[in-house]
């Protein structure tokens, strides 16, 4: 820990220092293109547009041009560049963290704790993968958001805007990219204006790369490929006080199998193969996700400048996945020989009503209402040696909010800001568990061996209440804000409750030298109650959750942006101090390999999968640090603008992210429970004129090897070094 704070000093001592002695520097230089301010991004997460200087809770802000700076290609990249973010591999999800509070797993009757937005849509858990395109903004919110958001937001919220069209300009831009292991990127966007009320937007992309791994398997798998592309529409409608905005988007991503490996230490590690990125398969692998996504946004401004607002939505996303469950090539004598075929559709509709007020007076305010709806199925089919189980399954969920929030300036400069909200939800699920389906003196569809139907209802009231005072240069505030989780059910007898978290912040925002030094320092106290976690329901057999703890989580976090002179620095650091109690727990990952049935009654010896005994495997522990939660985060990016000529600049620019180990599984394994700590730097070379950009880039330069994330007793290695050129001309 010393090293890390050594480090934190150095870092933003060198950074404060460096920003003291080229400050004359930079006035003399006012007259170049690097000497304006630093770039100013919206932030729109609070239903209004703001300055993030200004916005009263810890956040990132970045916008599609500083994203493509720093190497952030999709939503994993994001922990790059902002602090206290984690994000790892989970198989068919993402596992995203902000503060260590957030974990997700691929039980559909679990939701996530950070909510991910696309154009204001909240984003089923699966297919988040995509790339990024033609983005305007993407907003990281630290922090339980109770007000806006509601349920599923116990971390914080990201949220992802795209490029909208504009009614007075034509033009686009078009990309080329080409690069090691066959990459070759086309990506590309139009915007016209069709009238004085009327514009279309035109975007899409295709990527395609070899993949990083070789099969030495008798299937010769492609895993980890990528063949990926997207488009999207979108249409601007805007006479006079109305505006109306619909989008479009479709997606397609086929990365030909999940490129799992056996964890060390788990039942099948001895058959690893020894290299990061040499697979052996002993089945045939694919992997293919599709999305469509639909939102139509209208609002109209009252002569009293109050504008009415509605949102609607709609997406309709699936996974297709047959994957070798143990990773490797055992053999069925070691319970090897596993193959999953996994399936996974989601549809969702939903729909948002504001009533936004003027800021122009002492009081300001904001209410609403949402509603969504969401149908999910699932068909798992497990098959060891010819033999089948059979898992379907799925659930209906219902989630309404009533919110409103409102700032009233009690002093000049002093705000008192106060959120409330009323969520519900509700869930309907069914499934089972069928084994022996095909098989001689089994039923024809399966015998049943468990029950994964159920119903949940519960109900939270959420929000916020701060105090913001305002300055010359930034803004000091100090809130309460609370989030929750919604609870579930695993199977007819086994249900879990909702989890609560309690956050206590403080912050100083502020900007100095003429707006080319901005900075953010928070410290925040979480008191959270309740964890989920994923653990094995052994009335199932298969994974559910538990409410097994209450925790604090407590920590700093710091950023710093400059612009001096032809500099452009961004530093970011997060420090996270957690306990998590001791456990009693099945430990899946010591088990003799997967669906092996429900708990045997007692006196009854194992048969899997008809039934297992896992009392030999229950174990405890003291506890630890909570899961996905790395103590520190911190990345730095510097650049310097040559002036070549008129108009044309030579720019390098160096990006550096370090994420500390952070555990993954209850027993603190140090061989198969830990996510070891990585340091990434990735870097690039542009020669930039009005209208075009030829780019040189490398990531991950070091060619570091690193376990990305896990999936049951599976892990996934990060990229290697990856490097290219990428050509853009806009018009």
């Amino acid at each position: 820990m010393k090293n890390h704070q050594l480090l934190l000093a150095t870092l933003l001592g060198s950074a404060s220092s460096y920003v003291l002695a080229q400050a004359s520097a930079s006035e003399m230089d006012a007259s170049t293109k690097a000497s304006s301010g630093i770039e100013e991004v919206v932030v729109t997460a609070q239903r209004r547009e703001e300055s993030l200087v200004d916005l009263p809770m810890s956040a990132t802000a970045l916008s599609g041009d500083m994203l493509k700076n720093r190497g952030v290609a999709n939503l994993k990249d994001l922990q790059t560049a902002s602090p206290s973010l984690s994000i790892s591999d989970t198989g068919p999800t993402l596992s995203v963290n902000i503060r260590g509070i957030g974990i997700a797993t691929n039980t559909p009757n679990i939701t996530a704790g950070v909510a991910t937005y696309v154009d204001g849509l909240f984003q089923p858990p699966i297919v988040q993968s995509s790339s990024f395109y033609d983005i305007e903004t993407v907003e990281v919110l630290r922090g339980p958001q109770g007000t806006f958001v509601g349920n599923n937001s116990t971390g914080g919220a990201i949220f992802i805007n795209t490029k909208s069209p504009e009614l007075d300009t034509f033009g686009g831009y078009a990309e080329t990219s080409v690069g090691n292991f066959n990459n070759l990127g086309l990506d590309g966007a139009v915007n016209v204006p069709v009238s004085d009320t009327l514009a279309i937007r035109l975007a899409g992309f295709k990527r395609d790369r070899d993949s990083f791994y070789q099969d030495t398997g008798p299937y010769d798998n492609d895993a980890g490929k990528l063949d990926e592309y997207s488009g999207r529409l979108g249409v601007l409608w805007a006479p006079e006080n109305f505006e109306l905005l619909f989008k479009a988007q479709t997606n397609k991503r086929d990365t030909g199998g999940y490129t799992a490996q056996p964890i060390p230490g788990t039942t099948y590690g001895e058959f690893r193969t020894g290299d990061a990125f040499t697979l052996a398969f002993d089945e045939d692998v694919s992997y293919e996700d599709r999305g469509d996504m639909y939102s139509l946004k209208v609002d109209y401004t009252l002569e009293n400048g109050i504008v009415l607002r509605s949102l609607t939505g709609y997406q309709d996303k699936k996974i297709n996945n047959v994957s070798d469950l143990d990773g490797s090539s055992a053999p069925v004598t070691v319970n090897g020989d596993i193959v999953e075929d996994y399936f996974a559709n989601e549809k969702q509709r939903s729909q948002e009503i504001n009533v936004i007020s003027p800021t122009d007076g002492k009081l300001d305010w904001v209410v609403g209402g949402y509603y969504q709806k969401t149908d999910i199925d699932i068909m798992i089919v497990d098959t060891q040696a010819g033999f089948p189980t059979d898992i379907p399954g799925g659930n209906a969920r219902t989630v309404t909010g009533l919110f409103a929030q409102g700032n009233y300036e009690l002093l000049p400069s002093w705000e008192v800001q106060a959120g409330i909200r009323q969520s519900t939800y509700d869930v309907t699920g069914w499934g089972g568990i069928y084994v022996g389906r095909g098989i001689p003196d089994f039923p024809p569809g399966g015998l049943q061996v468990g029950d994964l139907s159920g119903d949940y209802e519960d109900d939270r009231i959420t929000g916020k209440l701060a105090l913001n005072h305002h300055l010359d240069n930034g803004l000091l505030y100090a809130q309460i804000s609370t989030g929750y989780k919604p609870g579930g059910f695993n199977s007819t007898t086994s249900t879990f409750d909702a989890e609560d978290v309690t956050s206590y912040e403080l912050g100083w925002k502020f900007s100095a030298l003429d707006d080319r030094v901005r900075t953010q320092l928070t410290a925040f106290y979480n008191d959270y109650r309740d964890f989920q976690f994923a653990a094995l329901e052994t009335s199932t057999g298969v994974e559910g959750s538990e409410n097994i703890a209450d925790m604090t989580i407590q920590g700093i976090e710091a950023q710093v942006q400059a612009r001096l002179g032809n500099w452009l620095l961004s530093a970011n650091l997060g420090y996270t101090d957690s306990d998590l109690p001791g456990q009693t727990f099945v430990n899946a990952r010591a088990l003799p390999g997967s669906a092996l049935g429900p708990q045997c009654p007692a006196g009854v010896p194992s048969m899997p999968p008809i039934c297992f005994d896992y009392a030999p495997f229950t174990e405890s522990t003291s506890g630890g640090d909570a899961l996905y939660a790395p103590e520190w985060t911190y990345n730095v990016s510097l650049s310097y603008e040559f002036n070549l000529s008129d108009g044309l600049y030579l720019t390098p620019r160096l990006n550096y992210s370090h994420v500390d180990k952070q555990y993954t599984y209850l027993p603190y394994a140090p061989q198969s429970d830990v996510l070891d700590s990585r340091n990434l730097v990735n870097a690039s070379l542009a020669l930039v004129s009005e209208q075009w950009q030829l780019e040189a880039y490398g990531s991950n330069l070091t060619d570091e090897e690193y376990v990305s994330g896990q999936f049951g007793i599976t892990e996934f290695y990060g990229a290697p070094r990856q490097y290219g050129l990428r050509l853009n001309v806009t018009f």
